[in-house]
Order: C-alpha cells, then structure tokens, then sequence
C-alpha cells in the first residue's frame, strides 16, 4: 500500500477519534468526507455533506434537549480494510423525565474511502432494532 495514502488513513482515523466522543457537545470536521457523502443508519438514509451536517446538528440538538445527561462511547477506530475504517461505540444517557429513563445501545460505524482518502459512505449498525431502543424512554432508571 502506498506509504501517502496509509498516512491519509491515520490522519481519518485521529479525526474521527477527536470528533466522535464530543459529538453530542461540538461540530465534527467535516473535510474528511467528500460532498456527496452517504449515510445510512436504521433510521436515516440520505446523500450529501449538507444533510450529513444536518444529522450531526440534530443529535446535538435532540441529546440537549432530551437528555439530562448522554455520552459517545468510542470504543475503538480501527482500519479493517485498504478502503474501510471501522468505529466501535457505545451510546448511553439519562432522558429528562421523571423517571430518568436510561437509554443504552452499542454500536459500529463503517466508513468507505475514496482513493483521495476522503470518507464517501458512512453505514451505522445498532445492537438493538430502533423500537427496542424507544421502550428504553418509559422503563424506570436506576437513580
């Protein structure tokens, strides 16, 4: 492999592993992801830098709003393949209601690259189906 593109590849992989735990408090770095981006999770699906911005606007949004307190557990940001980075993560917090439902799910990340090195498909997969995550809101929390 090309010593200049494994080096891209580290660099990728430092920004995701600065961005990724902070995303729920700060704006990630957007340069690292091409402008036609695609993003796909179990509930999202959509093209485009503009809307990949928007995601991250609206989690930050919805964890401040909806939640007393709500972590980005990066577990590990690795390189799987020549043209694939993989994220492991956990995603826990306390919702702001009286009864302090606790919402936990893990996670992984996969994100393809150009030859340029820049990031053009980000795909999410859950531990748990986007419903057994929503029934986490009415149980009672630990506190």
């Amino acid at each position: 492999m090309n010593p200049e593109y494994q080096s891209q590849i580290e660099k990728v992989i430092a920004t995701l592993k600065q961005d990724l735990p902070t995303l729920f408090e700060q704006d990630i770095s957007y340069d690292i992801y091409t402008k036609d981006i695609y993003f796909q999770d179990p509930v999202n699906k959509f093209k485009g830098k503009l809307n990949y911005r928007i995601i991250f606007w609206t989690l930050r949004f919805h964890g401040q709003l909806f939640f007393t307190e709500i972590h980005f557990d990066l577990h590990d940001v690795y390189q799987a393949e020549a043209d694939t980075i993989m994220a492991n993560w956990t995603v826990r917090g306390v919702l702001r209601v009286p009864w302090k439902a606790d919402i936990f799910f893990n996670g992984y990340s996969t994100y393809k690259l150009t030859e340029e090195c820049l990031i053009y498909e980000h795909i999410d997969r859950w531990d748990r189906k986007p419903s057994e995550i929503l029934q986490q809101f009415f149980q009672k929390g630990k506190i």
